[in-house]
């Protein structure tokens, strides 16, 4: 049975030392709280990319062929009319015109489908209780939780305070 403790730390760089320190004595470090990107964490802790690019990247995508659709529907099959003699009865004669809105509509896909996919990726719906382990860890403390054996805990917790851990919870 595995026990999970949060080792509470006040500066960037002891978090980023203690990660490795707690690495090579083999205690598990699977999450980072920081009030800012800290360089380097990703890698010190071990995680891999996110797929976050190609969520964007459809989205965009998405959003160029509603534009298009859109445009195509309105400008040439439902209501077709001559302005400026463009001709009004195929698609790819009209495109530059299209470009503009094109882009806008897939500009705003994309970001609203980012921000959708934040919210539900960071658990920040309505009605859900955030995870806050410390006070002040969206202040000036980082959190780094920790993973081991229940038998272990006193070992565990030991390690923490000798890598510069302020406050060590459960």
């Amino acid at each position: 049975m595995t026990k999970q403790l949060h080792g509470i730390f006040n500066d960037d760089e002891v978090l980023l030392n203690a990660i490795k320190e707690l690495k090579s004595k083999g205690i598990k470090c699977t999450n980072a709280y920081s009030p800012f990107p800290v360089h380097g964490l990703d890698g010190a802790l071990g995680l891999k990319r996110t797929r976050i690019s190609i969520a964007s990247f459809l989205y965009g995508a998405t959003g160029t062929c509603l534009a298009l659709l859109m445009m195509w529907y309105m400008n040439i099959w439902d209501w077709p009319m001559d302005i400026g003699g463009k001709p009004s009865w195929n698609l790819y004669k009209n495109i530059p015109a299209f470009i503009p809105i094109t882009f806008e509509f897939t500009v705003l896909c994309a970001a609203h489908g980012m921000v959708i996919t934040f919210y539900l990726r960071s658990r920040l719906l309505p009605g859900v209780t955030p995870n806050v382990i410390h006070d002040r860890m969206h202040d000036d403390h980082f959190v780094l939780t920790v993973e081991g054996k229940v038998s272990d805990e006193t070992a565990i917790r030991e390690s923490l305070k000798q890598v510069g851990a302020v406050e060590i919870r459960s």
